[in-house]
């Protein structure tokens, strides 16, 4: 009936262990008043009706505690609130450009650099529902895999079919920059960011990286460049005319290159060496590139007492009838 959220006076409500004690006093008083008278046989009683005044002989102190509980509960003032909340969100624009380049199968990782990749990305992806979020894969050339979109179920179903050799090898970064600069720089959004990664040396492609990485500064894109893959020699799977083969080959990176892409543009470029360090540095790009939420809260109370107190007035006003046109007592 009553919607109450809270009370301005909850001290009061302990006022109503009063109501069981006074029952606890009319009950013992009412039974000590209790005329007494001795017949031998009551049955000459047993079917004589009952009056409305027998029926009723108790609803005087029912009412009056019920009026009580009534003003207690008004005492306590309870209150109910209305809010209103002002949210305003302010998505970030996410290409990621990945690279897919036979070195991507190196086992290093697990199962492989690629495969390891994709499954961060997608815990990354599903943890920035404000975002939208698209996707560009370069090996010897580049191509927009997933355009910007908050569709991100569907990105995760594309990742399916991204596998090394569906494009020319080879690694060409500066192509997977300007790609990815292409797919952002008509983008409005308050913030525009690139997670370039990569396992090799710029060796493909016609535009050169740096070039990229100007054009991104241009278009205010901050570019975060990851270079994946342990340091010294991992295991790379190499066919041979015995079948598929690991061979321990050195891991070349240009570090160099994906710093300098990352301070022309104002990232950061992170080095990943295992599985959990990878997971950690999208978690750290995600702690930087968190989405801009405003929430604007608005609560208004509203007072509750007076239902409660216009009601102990009828029940009161309904006693003194019944007491005085009713249950009339001769003095």
């Amino acid at each position: 009936m009553f919607n109450i959220n809270t009370w301005a006076n909850p001290e009061y409500l302990y006022l109503l262990l009063i109501i069981p004690l006074l029952a606890a006093w009319y009950w013992f008083r009412h039974k000590a008043r209790q005329p007494e008278m001795e017949f031998s046989d009551v049955g000459a009683f047993a079917k004589a009706p009952k009056s409305i005044k027998t029926s009723l002989q108790h609803i005087l102190f029912i009412l009056r505690m019920l009026v009580l509980a009534l003003l207690i509960v008004a005492l306590a003032r309870p209150q109910t609130t209305s809010k209103r909340q002002n949210i305003n969100v302010e998505g970030i624009d996410i290409v990621l450009a990945m690279d897919v380049s036979s070195s991507m199968l190196a086992r290093d990782f697990k199962p492989d650099r690629l495969e390891a990749a994709k499954n961060i990305a997608k815990d990354f992806i599903m943890k920035r529902p404000n975002d939208r979020i698209g996707l560009v894969i370069f090996s010897g050339e580049a191509f927009t895999q997933v355009p910007l979109t908050t569709d991100h179920a569907m990105i995760i179903n594309m990742f399916r079919e991204i596998k090394s050799g569906m494009i020319e090898d080879g690694t060409a970064i500066g192509d997977g920059l300007a790609t990815a600069v292409s797919r952002l720089k008509e983008s409005d959004a308050i913030s525009k960011v690139i997670i370039l990664l990569t396992d090799g040396v710029n060796n493909s492609g016609s535009v050169d990286p740096m070039s990229a990485a100007e054009i991104a500064k241009l278009y205010g894109i901050r570019v975060y460049t990851i270079g994946i893959g342990s340091r010294g020699y991992a295991p790379y799977p190499v066919q041979t005319p015995f079948g598929t083969q690991m061979q321990q080959m050195k891991v070349q990176i240009d570090e160099d290159l994906l710093k300098k892409i990352a301070d022309e543009t104002g990232g950061h470029y992170f080095r990943a060496t295992s599985n959990n360090k990878l997971k950690k540095i999208f978690e750290e790009i995600d702690k930087l590139e968190k989405s801009k939420i405003e929430v604007q809260e608005f609560r208004k109370k509203y007072e509750m007492f007076l239902p409660f107190a216009l009601l102990a007035m009828a029940l009161f006003g309904l006693e003194l009838l019944l007491r005085y046109l009713v249950f009339i007592r001769i003095p």
